[in-house]
């Protein structure tokens, strides 16, 4: 049996995709986000990364949400190492990410997959 695909989601660039007032609360946004994704019913398991003013949101049943320390892009080059072989996509509109990531076989895809506003 192989296991469920990942999807890894870039917070910071998904919510900063849309001008919709994101930056007067950031850990807001981030939490309308984590709750559209655990919506989804995909088959993958998700994990939303945060950072900055965005750490401290809380993981839902469909959501793994990991605060970055430090550098969210770094942290998701490292969750999409740590998924080497098993179907991964990231999402994030950043071509720079997009490239760290597509090095461990991760897909990419933009904020309009899991943000269609």
């Amino acid at each position: 049996m192989s296991e469920r695909p990942v999807l890894i989601v870039d917070a910071a660039n998904v919510v900063g995709s849309v001008p919709d007032g994101w930056w007067r609360d950031r850990k807001g946004a981030a939490e309308r986000l984590r709750d559209r994704l655990a919506g989804r019913d995909g088959g993958e398991e998700v994990i939303l990364v945060v950072e900055g003013a965005a750490r401290g949101v809380e993981s839902v049943p469909g959501v793994r949400v990991e605060s970055a320390s430090g550098s969210g892009d770094d942290l998701i080059v490292e969750l999409a190492a740590a998924h080497t072989g098993r179907p991964c996509t990231v999402v994030t509109a950043d071509r720079a990410l997009r490239e760290r990531v597509r090095a461990y076989g991760a897909e990419c895809a933009g904020p309009r997959t899991v943000r269609p506003d």
